[in-house]
């Protein structure tokens, strides 16, 4: 049995060399994005694409990885391994897949979830032509959550007051709070920007050009961070009731979960990638899921969040005081362990293979 641990990189740019060898190798049309700045070691940063199937395809799936930038191993390792392994030598007539390889390069590199403006891109689909979305909760424990110093005493202490307002209001009002998205505070956490950031345009760009021709579109975005350690979860970002909600689970059968009813393990979200895509591709049907993989337990992915937040927004983030905050945050969104590589792969491949199905008979 192949060791599915050797298709997942230990940096952004060994990721991205994967992806181009494995698409060179299978002979995949290539494409390139040159981010303006660069990496932590001065590398080129690009958001890469790979085209396998007929360019006039009508049916296209289409995967995503590193919308948060360090979550960037993850679908990454799927996308190299499905393309070294060879999965996508036998399509269906008609049927193509787009391979879109770290839409947040910035972050990947820098062992960041933000892009360079501090944004999460998954917040960064509002529309921002009228009044954006207001987080009460968030308001509310901006100052505890991003606090000006990073020690011991202040982490004790805010996570005592973060742990009050759940005693209070309840940890979903909590997770709410915190991960459901604000547009306030430039210096916070889940950010969603004032305007389009560089990876917001790019993935507008990207999905326009080579989806035009496309009339029935699967999207998988590939996540870490929340739920059981390696188990993937399938959230469905279709609203209830919804045809793509029903499509979602006519393909998976209800193994689907929602923000809305409150089976996720995510809390709501604004301004979500899912808006984005369905306005580029607003001429086709469109079927998307995040796959969502455990890793380490909520607070400790949250807290690293909030050290990495410290380190970029009052620290070095080449200094001393960053090696221990970056190898806490890897650690939280990319385990890397035979195991937990094992479970990412087992479960993408099972998703991807139900996806194409469904569109090969779509």
């Amino acid at each position: 049995m192949t060791d599915p641990a050797k298709y997942f990189a230990d940096s952004y740019a060994k990721a991205r060399s994967l992806f181009s060898e494995a698409a060179t190798a299978e002979n995949a049309a290539l494409g390139s994005m040159a981010h303006p700045l660069q990496g932590p070691d001065g590398e080129a940063l690009a958001t890469d694409l790979a085209w396998v199937g007929p360019r006039d395809a009508e049916r296209l799936l289409i995967t995503i990885s590193a919308t948060h930038g360090v979550e960037g191993y993850c679908g990454s390792g799927v996308q190299a391994g499905s393309l070294s392994a060879g999965r996508y030598r036998d399509l269906p007539e008609g049927l193509a897949v787009l391979m879109i390889h770290a839409i947040n390069p910035h972050g990947f590199a820098w062992t960041r979830r933000v892009t360079e403006d501090n944004v999460d891109l998954n917040r960064n689909f509002a529309d921002f032509e009228a009044p954006l979305p207001i987080n009460p909760g968030y308001e509310d424990l901006h100052e505890v959550i991003c606090p000006p110093s990073w020690d011991p005493e202040t982490i004790e202490r805010t996570f005592a007051n973060l742990m009050g307002y759940a005693e209070t209001h309840s940890m979903a009002a909590l997770q709410q709070a915190v991960s459901g998205g604000q547009y306030a505070h430039a210096d916070g956490v889940f950010y969603g920007g004032r305007g389009p950031t560089w990876s917001h345009r790019t993935l507008d760009a990207l999905l326009r050009q080579h989806g035009a021709r496309a009339r029935k579109v699967a999207v998988i975005d590939y996540h870490t961070g929340l739920g059981p350690f390696g188990y993937g979860e399938r959230i469905c970002p279709h609203p209830a009731d919804s045809a793509g909600r029903q499509r979602a689970e006519d393909w998976f059968g209800r193994d689907v979960t929602s923000t809305d009813d409150g089976s996720s393990s995510s809390a709501p979200l604004v301004g979500t990638n899912q808006n984005g895509i369905e306005r580029a591709l607003a001429h086709a049907e469109v079927t998307q899921i995040a796959l969502e993989y455990g890793t380490q337990p909520l607070f400790e992915v949250l807290n690293s969040l909030r050290g990495d937040n410290w380190l970029h927004a009052h620290g070095d983030p080449v200094g001393s005081a960053a090696k221990p905050i970056k190898a806490e945050i890897r650690r939280c969104f990319y385990p890397g362990t035979p195991e937990w590589c094992r479970s990412v792969w087992d479960r993408a491949v099972e998703t991807e293979d139900l996806a194409l199905r469904a569109l090969a008979g779509s």
